[in-house]
């Protein structure tokens, strides 16, 4: 391997711990120490060093794909990657310093610096080991959640004596309970760290699920839809919290979209799944359904079990008693504590194993700025989920047997794994949110309006077509948590923030549940034009209004800021008491 050279920086930092007789990166930093030596006394040749955010070519997959030469290298593998930040600044960086009890202080250090090669090697290592794991428990939640549609293609119904209302109630009770579990669940793994509550919500679950296998009746049904909905309600809000301890707020996004790519792939493999499962119907005297609820709640378990020793608590935490040398060097600790830090300083706010006061709580929920995004969770996804809840039952009306059914549902999961990766496309290259974020809709509308339109007894085939294509849409929810994270600014609203969106979310389904409802079938023209009328008032009113009001908001808040004297913003930032989007320094993403 061609030996590349040190960056100043990187030279300076070694000759500094050796002569202090050990690692600067391996001791606790006291901030007022090292606020003065390391930020203040910064020679001019490490700060010119530093890469500004916006002359770096961040990686696009719009770029790698349209442009017509490759994506190229920068063209020094060994030169400095380290971003410029407020650590640079000796006016800001002690306004923005970690503090003492973070649990990764002993490898934050602003003097260090990092190649590009450095650093890409090691985001593919956090890949490898910290998203694999992570996009593998997210496939565990798909597959508990989907489950309940597949056994609707068979006999789940009858057996279980069961109306397409009570089979609406279950879904009603299962997101309330959702709903109302997101929050605590949060508080709980903000106290506990997720890399311990999440494997506990995995395996607790998977019980649930396999335990569907002795349902009885109504009862016994809906009491597995509020446990279910309970043990996975905060889960997607939890990972993500998770995963901003390893990625920066450029990785994240693209990072998150594969999340739930993988939703529909898994959907896939779940299909084919339950068509094998299905096909159990009679062995030991049980139904088929009965099966597939037993089988895929094992498989979770057993997901459950290995997340355990999969996810360490932090990027300086991975070492334990079954890994002894744990996944990272002390160099690769010290480059993601301090690329993560310098990317978004108020990650540096809490420990992992800090919970949150009430009074966080209450400013968190009270933060109105955030409220059009609440609306937009609560609105947007409506269009589409009564069709994709009842495909199942659809196809079987329009006269498909199970096993057909259950295969029909795999081409608009493949779809929507492709218009899932251009919407994420479509964003990267226009730097856009609020008007890719309503593309979902948009799809929506024309396929709904064709649904509506449909003959009392239409072609099977020309029928599939038409809610094939309907939910082929571009999932743009990875784009809108992105955006509530985005917008939230600090790691204790952000955790408050997250789960009230997906609360809004959870609730979009509550009143997507009472739509199709079973005076309206086989057709459900009521329902579709209900879907029609919401779909046309989230193009032409919500997403539009979300995106003046932020213009608004951010004209507000440039107004006073830009009107400042530096000594006046440094006066500011020493005696304020707003944190996150309250400061005047913030400005909303849209």
């Amino acid at each position: 391997m061609a030996n590349h050279r040190l960056p100043y920086a990187i030279e300076a930092t070694t000759s500094t711990s050796a002569s202090s007789g050990g690692s600067r990166s391996s001791s606790p930093i006291d901030k007022s120490s090292v606020g003065r030596n390391s930020v203040l006394t910064h020679d001019e040749r490490i700060v010119s060093s530093l890469v500004d955010e916006e002359d770096e070519e961040q990686f696009s997959w719009s770029k790698a794909i349209f442009r017509r030469r490759p994506l190229n290298p920068p063209p020094d593998l060994g030169a400095i990657a380290t971003k410029r930040s407020v650590f640079d600044d000796p006016n800001l960086a002690p306004h923005y310093w970690p503090k003492k009890d973070y649990e990764n202080i002993h490898r934050f250090d602003p003097a260090v610096r990092w190649t590009y090669r450095e650093e890409r090697t090691l985001v593919r290592k956090i890949d490898w080991k910290i998203m694999v794991m992570a996009a593998i428990g997210f496939s565990a939640l798909n597959l508990d959640r989907s489950n309940i549609n597949q056994a609707n293609s068979s006999t789940f119904l009858p057996d279980l004596g069961l109306t397409t209302d009570d089979f609406n109630l279950g879904n009603t009770v299962f997101r309330l309970s959702f709903l109302c579990a997101e929050l605590p669940s949060q508080l709980i793994s903000k106290r506990v760290g997720p890399d311990r509550w999440i494997p506990t919500q995995i395996c607790l679950w998977s019980i649930v699920t396999l335990c569907q296998f002795w349902l009885t009746g109504r009862t016994s049904f809906l009491a597995c839809r509020v446990l279910l909905g309970l043990l996975q309600g905060g889960f997607i809000p939890d990972l993500i919290l998770y995963l901003s301890y390893f990625y920066t707020k450029t990785e994240l996004p693209i990072r998150l979209a594969f999340f739930w790519m993988s939703m529909n792939f898994c959907s896939i493999v779940a299909s084919f799944l339950a068509y094998g499962t299905l096909h159990l119907n009679g062995v030991a005297g049980q139904a088929g359904w009965r099966w597939l609820f037993l089988i895929e709640g094992l498989i979770t378990f057993v997901i459950g079990v290995a997340t355990f020793f999969n996810m360490p608590a932090s990027p300086t935490q991975t070492k334990a008693w079954f890994r002894p040398k744990g996944w990272f060097t002390e160099r690769e600790e010290v480059i993601m504590v301090n690329r993560i830090l310098r990317d978004d300083p108020t990650k540096g706010d809490m420990h992992n194993r800090e919970g949150l006061t009430p009074k966080r709580l209450w400013t968190a929920v009270c933060d109105y700025d955030l409220w059009p995004v609440y609306i937009l969770g609560l609105m947007f996804g409506i269009p589409n989920t009564p069709p994709s809840t009842y495909l199942t039952l659809l196809l079987r009306t329009a006269g498909f047997n199970t096993f057909q059914t259950n295969l029909l549902t795999i081409p608009s999961q493949a779809m929507g794994i492709v218009t899932m990766f251009v919407i994420t496309l479509a964003s990267e290259s226009v730097g856009e949110r609020t008007f890719v974020a309503m593309m979902e809709d948009l799809w929506a509308l024309p396929f709904l309006v064709a649904l509506y339109a449909l003959p009392s007894s239409p072609n099977p085939w020309l029928f599939f077509g038409v809610v094939t294509g309907l939910l082929s849409y571009p999932y743009t929810h990875p784009i809108q948590a992105g955006w509530c994270s985005r917008n939230s600014g600090a790691v204790a609203s952000r955790t408050v923030n997250a789960s009230l969106y997906n609360m809004f979310v959870q609730a979009s389904s509550i009143i997507s549940a009472q739509i199709y409802v079973s005076s309206d079938a086989p057709r459900y023209e009521r329902g579709n034009r209900i879907l029609i009328i919401i779909c046309c008032f989230n193009l032409v009113v919500l997403y539009p209004g979300t995106k003046a009001y932020y213009i608004w908001r951010n004209r507000q808040r440039a107004k006073i800021w830009d009107a400042m004297t530096p000594e006046e913003k440094a006066h500011y930032l020493t005696t304020t008491n707003d944190v996150g989007n309250r400061r005047l320094d913030f400005r909303f993403a849209h």
